[in-house]
C-alpha cells in the first residue's frame, strides 16, 4: 500500500497575523478584531431596585450616550421635582478598544451610583480603536461634552439635561482609559471655549498613563505592564511611544498641567494596581504645577485595576463610590 503524507496546512494569510491579544477579552489581527468581552448590550430601563431611569441618545453619527436620572418622586413634592442635580459626564475604560456605555457592567454600576450620589450621569459611547485609532476617542469625548453643555441655558433637545442639570456642578470622569480621555478633554477645555459653561471637577479612577521611566508599581505585574505598553502602540499607531503626551501627560513637552480646566480633581488608585504609581505621580505633579485647584487622592488597600467593576459590592468598592459621591456633592 502506498504511503500518503498528511496534507499540508493552507498558507497563513495576513488576516491571521495576530497584532495584539489579551485573552479572554480581545484578539487583534492585522485586518480584523475579535472582541469577547464588553460589547454585550442591555436596554435602557427604569431600575426596579433604585428607581433610576435611563435612556439612550444619539449625539452624532459617531457618538451616543446613556443618561441616568435618579428617582424624582412626585410624592416628595414640587421642590424636589425641580431640584437641579450635578452632571457627571463619564467616559468608560477598556484600553480604548473594549467596553460600551450600553453593556451590563456599566449599566448596573450607574444604576447604583446615580442613586447613591444623586447625580445625572451621561455615560458616553465613543468609537473604539483599532478600527478608529486614538485620537478618535478624544474627538468623540469633546463632541459629547459640547452636546451636554449646549443645554446649559435651560434649552436643548434633551429634557433631562434641560430640566434637571445644574451646570454649575459639571464634572468629568472615567476609569482607566476613560480617565485618560477625561484628562485630555479637560485640558482641551482649558484651551477652547465650552460655550460659557465651566467644568467644576475631574474624577480620575485608576488612570491609564504610561512612561518610559520605571515606577515601583511596574513590578507588581511585569507581564501586565508590558502588555499595557504594547496595547498603547496598537491603539495609537502614530504614537512616538510611551512618552507620547497622549499617554504620558507628565513628560517634558506635554501641555502644562496648570492649564487643566477645572477647580477640583479626585484621583482614585488601587494599592495592587500596576498603574498605581502613574496615578499617584499625576496627582503629585498636578499639585506642583502651579494649577490653582484642589487635588485629592484616595487609595483602595490591596485592590487591583478597576476592581470596583469586578467586585462592585466589596467593602473597598463601596468606600470608593462613597468618596466619589462626596466629591461630586461637596
Amino acid at each position: 500500500m502506498a504511503a500518503f503524507a498528511p496534507a499540508a496546512p493552507p498558507p497563513a494569510s495576513a488576516d491571521d497575523e495576530i497584532v495584539y491579544e489579551s485573552m479572554p477579552c480581545i484578539r487583534i489581527y492585522k485586518n480584523r478584531v475579535e472582541r469577547y468581552f464588553g460589547s454585550e448590550f442591555v436596554a435602557a430601563s427604569t431600575d426596579a431596585a433604585t428607581g433610576v431611569a435611563s435612556r439612550d441618545v444619539t449625539i452624532s453619527p459617531n457618538v451616543s450616550a446613556r443618561l441616568y436620572l435618579p428617582r424624582l418622586d412626585a410624592a416628595d413634592g414640587e421642590e424636589k421635582q425641580k431640584k437641579k442635580l450635578p452632571v457627571f459626564v463619564y467616559y468608560h475604560g477598556g484600553g480604548f478598544c473594549l467596553g460600551s456605555a450600553f453593556n451590563p457592567t456599566f449599566h448596573a454600576y450607574f444604576n447604583s451610583f446615580a442613586a447613591l450620589a444623586n447625580v445625572l450621569v451621561v455615560s458616553v459611547e465613543y468609537r473604539l480603536a483599532p478600527e478608529h485609532p486614538v485620537p478618535a476617542a478624544y474627538a468623540d469625548a469633546w463632541e459629547a461634552l459640547a452636546w451636554v453643555v449646549s443645554h446649559a441655558t435651560g434649552s436643548g433637545e434633551d429634557p433631562w439635561l434641560a430640566g434637571h442639570a445644574d451646570f454649575s456642578r459639571l464634572y468629568l470622569g472615567g476609569e482607566s482609559a476613560g480617565s485618560n480621555i477625561a484628562h485630555h478633554t479637560a485640558m482641551r477645555a482649558g484651551a477652547e471655549s465650552l460655550g460659557g459653561a465651566e467644568i467644576r471637577g475631574l474624577v480620575m479612577i485608576h488612570p491609564y498613563f504610561l512612561g518610559s521611566g520605571k515606577v515601583p508599581s511596574d513590578d507588581l505585574d511585569p507581564a501586565a505592564r508590558e502588555s499595557l505598553g504594547s496595547l498603547w502602540r496598537v491603539m495609537c499607531p502614530a504614537t512616538s511611544g510611551e512618552d507620547d503626551p497622549l499617554i504620558n501627560p507628565l513628560v517634558d513637552g506635554a501641555p502644562a498641567l496648570d492649564g487643566l480646566a477645572c477647580g477640583r480633581v479626585l484621583v482614585c488608585i488601587g494599592e495592587g494596581d500596576v498603574l498605581r504609581d502613574r496615578g499617584r505621580a499625576y496627582y503629585d505633579r498636578l499639585r506642583a504645577s502651579g494649577w490653582r485647584g484642589e487635588a485629592e487622592i484616595w487609595q483602595a488597600p490591596d485592590k487591583g485595576h478597576t476592581f470596583h467593576l469586578l467586585e462592585p459590592c466589596c467593602d473597598e468598592a463601596v468606600a470608593q463610590d462613597k468618596v466619589i459621591s462626596e466629591f461630586l456633592n461637596r
